[in-house]
């Protein structure tokens, strides 16, 4: 996993046996243990990875008024009961424009409005709540919704 792992040296003499990994991929998931020998004494701990990702389809640059399809997956084992999509910390209804269904958010006619921070928030049979975030970037004319610029003469416009 080099170089993505680090453990802080100067901690150790504190007690502190931190992994640090970043970034965190999909594949790291997973059960980790970690072993402190010192002097005749043995200590260790383990501490349980879930990994949550959220992918766009058709990958970057998202165009205006062209569809997408935001994913949200996370390695939990238990079954996926609901899925709940925020953007800008409101909660996006279902509609004729955005349709969730398994983890999935379809964006039928993305505007630049649409930009900026989603949250996918995943909840589990087993009542576990994880959510991840998204910042949508979209190409796109974001200007008045009538295009018309009038200019005197001599003079510049923008």
């Amino acid at each position: 996993m080099k170089p993505r792992v680090s453990v802080q040296d100067s901690a150790l003499r504190n007690g502190n046996f931190s992994l640090r990994i970043d970034p965190v991929w999909s594949e790291d998931a997973g059960l980790y243990e970690a072993r402190v020998a010192y002097n005749t004494e043995v200590h260790s701990c383990q501490v349980k990875l879930g990994v949550i990702t959220v992918t766009l389809s058709p990958p970057i640059p998202v165009v205006e008024n062209e569809p997408l399809l935001l994913n949200c997956n996370s390695s939990h084992q238990a079954s996926l009961v609901e899925t709940c999509w925020f953007h800008s910390r409101h909660l996006v209804p279902t509609s004729r424009t955005f349709c969730s269904l398994h983890g999935a958010l379809s964006i039928l006619r993305p505007a630049m409005s649409d930009a900026g921070f989603w949250r996918c928030q995943l909840r589990y049979a087993d009542n576990e709540i994880i959510s991840a975030v998204y910042n949508l970037q979209i190409l796109g004319f974001d200007g008045p919704s009538n295009p018309v610029v009038y200019a005197a003469a001599g003079s510049a416009a923008n």
